[in-house]
Parts: C-alpha cells; structure tokens; sequence
C-alpha cells in the first residue's frame, strides 16, 4: 500500500520539472522529482543511523528544505517526523524529547552551538550536502494509512505541549479537503512564513498546494516590508498569515502603495482576526478571508469565499466538503442558530491520539468526535463565528462574557493598538472583565472614555473593570497574543 500513500512520488512522475520549493533568502529552487530524490537520499542518512518504522526522526530548525526532506522521507519508511519549536527553552525542548524518545534528530547548522545540550540518541547537522546526492536504496516497509507519519506538539498555553500524532489519511485527506474546497490549482504560489514545526505551516497551505503541483516559497523570518516585495518577486497567489502579522503588514507603506496584481486571496487562520484588518484590504479592493483549526483536526476545517467574507465579516464560513461540524451545549444537545455551543469535528483529518496521554486522548475524542474547546455560533445562512475559548470564558456575576466581542469592539478604537480580554479572579463577581492594551504611537485615553467608547455597543456586564495599559502584549511562538502570560502577570487580586 505504500506506492498509493507515497503522493510526492506520483507528483515527480506527473510534474517533474515543476518548481515545487523555493528558498526565499537564496532563490534556490527544487524541481518535484528532485525533491523526491532529495527524500530518498534521506531514506538513506535515515537507514544508516538505525531509524527503522515507528520510530521518532527530531528536526531542530527555522524554516529550511529540510523540513520537507525529513517529513517525505519518514513517510516513505513508517517512521515519524517530529518538528521541535525552536523558540522553546533548552529545558522545555528536552521535556518534548524526554517524551517522544526520537531515534535522532536533525539540527540546523544555527543551533549546532546548543546541540550537546540535547538529551537525545543521536544527532546530525542538516545540509545540502546530506541529501543532494541520488542514493539507491530498497524500501520494503508495508505502510497503512493509519499508520502515524508526524506528530506535532501543542502550543501548551492551556498547560505542557502534548504530541498530536496525525496519520497518512489524516495528514493526505486535509490537503485533499483543502484543494478541492479551496479551489487550489497547479499555477499557485505560496510564500510560507509561518513556523514549520506548527501545523499552520506544514499543512495549512504547504502540503495541500505540493499536491496539487503548486510552488511553496519557504520564508523567514517574517517583516512587513519583505513579505510585499517577496509575494511580488515570487508571482504569490495566495499566502496565510496570523492576524498579528497582518496586523504589521497593512501599516507598512510597500503595502499601501501596492496592488498586488498576482495575489488572488490573502488568508488568516491560528486567531479571529480583527475588523480593521478586514477593512484594510476592502479599501484596496484585496480579497480577504479567515479560516479556523487546529493541531488535532486538520488545520482545515471550514471555507468561505471572498464574497461572503465581506458580507459575513468574522465568519470562518460552512464546513468544507470532508468533513462535519455539529456545535452543542453544555446538556449535549446541539445549539440553535446564533445559540453559542462547543465545536465538534469529526473527520478523516483528525488525529489519532495523544502520545503518552492516552486519558486526554479519550477526553478530547468521543464518538469519533473532536471536542475543540473553542465555542462558536451559527447563522440561519450556515455560516459559523468563532466567540473564543471554552475555558476563556468569562462568567462575571453569574453572566456569561465572550472575550472576544469586547476584544472586536476595543480594537476599533483609533487610539488602541492591540488588546486581549480575560476574566480575572474577584471575591465579589468571581471574575472581573479585564482589558490588556497597547496605544498606537504616544495615545494614552483616560478609563472614562475609554468605558463610554464600551457603553455605545456592549452591556454594561460586559464593560471592562480594569484597562492595564502594556508597552507590548506578549505573543506565542506562533504569534498570537498569549493570554496565560498576560493571566500570569497577577496584577488583579
């Protein structure tokens, strides 16, 4: 069965000469059929240092060729790829590696320093070198599609990561999903400046547009003024970013004096995206739109068309062609329209479990259902909004509060720059609506008017108590606004 889940080697045979992967810093590309040989030279490195089906191949490094090179390969022996995040410390990096155990791990030349303070078998330094060179090499290994090809660690901003293993058929039916929901075709281009070793950015957009025969830009690090010049140079048709990259990218003025001629769809995914995003592409005529995942389902799960994004702004749009959604209430029953309720995924996208974690497996996963613990609402149209997260939910004086409409409405506000809503501890209410806030330039707005700006669109319950004004809000290894660092400050109590 192995010929029939080894995609890259029918797409070397179908598209050879194809550009599939382009280095952004270097120019450097690679055809489909040498990014196939470079996988089965890698088989090779692989075979000599022991790794064997099952077993866990590490890769510490920023975005680089060898993702992939490591990510095919390992699906061509049963192994299974396991993306370390390199912002981690040294001490939470050895945590994942206690864990997964990884027969060995890859390691960029930039991290070679730090190498022997890996608590690891066996480790040896990526290069070109490795794997330009065409090695023969018998593959023998009977491979299922359920069999685990990569696990990806979770953020941990709910408590330590934990590894989402996803199969073949999980990782091959997202990006089937995707091309055929999403439309993607042979002549796209994407420039990826999203962390590799995050699921937003190996299977968001990387693998689904590899199959289909399109080209991936491999970017880092991200800047705004880049970012326009590369999609230019590169002809990019579509790109995803996290909202707070967008956030950078629309006050640049390459951005403002662009048209972006070749660009058919700028993406945002990993957060709900703020308004004043939206209308900066609707100024400039540029589709626009935002989708939702996660780790443990996809990252794909829902499409919209640009159309709709506009008319139904916030919206991630209806469940794509694979898969289902159902949302339901705390009582099991499933909610009405614009009732909010759980989001449930159910998919042959979805993981397989959690390694070493076999009771949260079973908490997360029930009747092949995954409970996201996110909470969402739908239109009578069908069309889903993301309200925020389950356990974000703020209950103030017995009231139910969604920090994320506060969080809409504040950011509209022409003085603020970012904010993040949380619910803080409070002897009288049980939880306080507190608002972190950032200021554009050198604004600085009292409270009072800052609460008169809440009481023209939000209910007096849902009004923040405290504004705590921050030079800077802290951000995740994948950009987003972490709120357990902001809920770890304690400056309420």
């Amino acid at each position: 069965m192995r010929w029939e889940l080894d995609w890259l080697e029918n797409r070397a045979r179908l598209s050879p000469n194809k550009i599939a992967v382009i280095d952004e810093l270097t120019n450097k590309a690679w055809t489909f059929e040498q990014l196939n040989k470079r996988a089965y030279s890698t088989v090779s490195w692989l075979y000599t240092r022991g790794v064997k089906k099952g077993d866990r191949v590490a890769l510490l490094s920023p975005n680089h060729i060898s993702y992939f090179d490591l990510l095919f390969a390992c699906g061509k022996i049963g192994a299974i790829f396991v993306p370390l995040n390199w912002r981690l410390s040294m001490h939470e990096i050895n945590e994942i590696l206690a864990d997964c155990t990884p027969k060995v791990i890859g390691i960029h030349p930039e991290f070679e320093a730090i190498s022997q303070q890996l608590n690891t078998v066996s480790t040896f330094l990526i290069g070109d070198a490795n794997y330009e060179v065409q090695v023969s090499y018998s593959i023998s290994e009977e491979i299922s599609e359920t069999d685990p090809l990569a696990m990806i660690y979770t953020g941990g901003t709910t408590g330590k990561p934990k590894g989402v293993v996803l199969s073949h058929q999980s990782i091959l039916w997202n990006a089937i999903n995707t091309i055929l929901s999403w439309g993607l075709a042979e002549d796209d281009v994407t420039v990826n400046y999203m962390p590799m070793f995050h699921t937003g950015g190996l299977n968001a957009l990387s693998i689904p547009l590899l199959m289909m025969g399109g080209t991936v830009v491999i970017g880092e690090p991200f800047l705004g003024e880049k970012a326009v010049e590369t999609l230019h140079r590169f002809n990019c048709t579509t790109i995803l970013l996290v909202p707070t990259m967008y956030h950078s990218l629309v006050q640049t003025d390459e951005f403002q004096k662009s048209d972006f001629p070749c660009m058919k769809i700028f993406l945002s995914g990993a957060a709900p995206c703020p308004m004043q995003i939206y209308e900066a592409f609707q100024k400039k005529g540029l589709a626009f739109k935002e989708g939702y995942g996660l780790t443990e389902a996809g990252p794909n799960n829902f499409y919209i068309s640009p159309e709709d994004a506009q008319m139904n702004r916030g919206s991630v749009g209806k469940p794509m062609l694979f898969n289902t959604i159902k949302l339901v209430k705390t009582d099991g029953s499933e909610t009405e329209p614009n009732e909010v309720g759980e989001l449930l995924i159910k998919g042959k996208h979805s993981f397989s479990f959690y390694w070493n974690h076999e009771q949260e497996t079973k908490e997360t996963v029930k009747d092949g259902w995954i409970h996201t613990g996110d909470l969402a609402k739908r239109d009578e149209q069908g069309f889903y909004y993301i309200v925020g997260r389950k356990k974000e939910m703020i209950i103030t004086g017995g009231e139910n509060v969604y920090p994320l409409e506060i969080e809409q409405w504040l950011a509209a506000h022409p003085a603020i720059d970012e904010v993040a809503v949380l619910g803080l501890p409070d002897e009288k209410w049980g939880e306080v609506v507190a608002a972190f806030i950032t200021f554009k330039h050198t604004y600085s707005i009292q409270d009072e008017e800052l609460i008169t700006y809440c009481e023209s669109k939000l209910g007096r319950y849902k009004i923040p108590k405290l504004f705590i004004r921050l030079e800077e809000l802290p951000k995740t290894h994948v950009g987003k606004i972490d709120k357990k660092k902001l809920k770890e400050m304690n400056i309420h109590s």
